[in-house]
């Protein structure tokens, strides 16, 4: 993977800058592309992302975001608002540059270091320099493409790549086309996604589970036969219980994305947030094509260890169908004992070792 720098933070100034400069005659208070927010808005809320993750990384934020908001003077002329782009860019080149590097920071889409919050305010400036142009009727202009994929590479592990980097972000962030795919109606990126071997499990957050509850896609690429009913009603208790305020990130459902062609072969997933003695159950499913492969194995390996890295777990079950080996066998393979079994359904349960 690429390490996104300070200097690429330069460069993606730098040409949205210059980009922006190019257009400041014209009215600002015209509604950004695809956006609810003025283009003058917009330009704000580029330079508040670029201010908070500075501060993020600085502060060594956990949990939040530092309590504070950028705004502009009143009055403040389209040239005015690129300085404040322009400055609050060189603050979050200064605290990339500033960081160790075991630095890590919170983010809504995942804890990261300096290379992450990086990549995250070179996507907000490329993205909404792109808004902007379009909201002021310029059409056509092209971020960098070695910035493009970069972050893609740093951020979007879940979507395909193409030979143009800077139209699979605008398709990967809703905004444009990819042959063969069809138009992103909810996406995220993942700042911090979970490794297994051959794999890459991308958190289902409460938006993308609603999308894919919804019939949607969730912001992933399918393989043939996805996604399955599992993993749209594993989506839908999600969005429960985000809406009953019980949703813990993390204890949700990922998508498992294949590492070779980065298709979302299934999902996998906690049924809800671990119980007051530490104990939580786990349930995923795969499309046709990718079972038998190993795939179900390594990513249960790879959230069992997750989840037992939190202090106070003590307990991960599993419920199997009698008839169902293949399942079985994924179960027994990532260190799961059977503990009992009724109605034609098996209990599995793997614990934490005793002091």
């Amino acid at each position: 993977m690429t390490i996104t720098s300070a200097q690429d933070v330069d460069k993606a100034v730098s040409l949205t800058t210059q980009a922006l400069r190019d257009v400041a005659h014209l009215d600002w208070s015209a509604p950004a592309a695809g956006l609810e927010w003025s283009c003058h808005d917009t330009a704000v809320h580029v330079a508040g992302d670029f201010t908070a993750y500075a501060a993020q990384l600085t502060g060594r934020a956990t949990g939040a975001y530092v309590p504070f908001e950028i705004t502009a003077d009143p009055g403040t002329t389209p040239d005015g608002l690129v300085e404040i782009i322009t400055a609050t860019g060189g603050l979050l080149s200064a605290a990339v540059r500033a960081a160790r590097p075991g630095d890590r920071a919170w983010h809504p889409y995942g804890t990261a270091g300096a290379d992450g919050f990086a990549a995250m305010g070179i996507v907000e400036t490329l993205l909404h320099t792109h808004d902007i142009l379009g909201g002021l009727g310029v059409h056509g202009w092209e971020a960098c493409p070695e910035l493009s994929a970069q972050v893609l590479d740093r951020l979007f592990p879940h979507v395909p790549r193409g030979d143009d980097a800077w139209r699979t972000l605008l398709w990967a962030t809703g905004r444009g086309e990819l042959p063969g795919l069809p138009r992103q109606t909810a996406w995220r990126w993942y700042a911090d996604p979970l490794q297994a071997e051959g794999l890459t499990l991308c958190e289902i957050s409460p938006l993308v589970a609603a999308d894919l509850s919804g019939g949607g896609t969730g912001g992933f690429a399918w393989a043939e036969g996805g996604p399955a009913d599992g993993t749209r009603i594993g989506a839908g208790h999600a969005v429960k219980a985000r809406e009953a305020g019980t949703y813990r990130p993390g204890w949700g459902a990922y998508a498992l994305v294949r590492t070779g062609d980065r298709r979302a072969i299934g999902a996998m997933g906690f049924h809800s947030a671990p119980d007051a003695g530490g104990v939580a159950e786990i349930g995923y499913d795969l499309v046709p094509s990718a079972r038998g492969r190993g795939y179900a194995t390594e990513a249960l390996k790879t959230l069992t260890a997750w989840a037992f890295a939190h202090p106070g777990f003590t307990e991960l079950r599993a419920t199997v169908a009698e008839d169902n080996a293949p399942s079985r066998g994924v179960v027994r393979r990532a260190g799961f004992e059977e503990t009992g079994s009724a109605d034609g359904q098996v209990r599995y349960a793997v614990r934490a070792p005793r002091d």
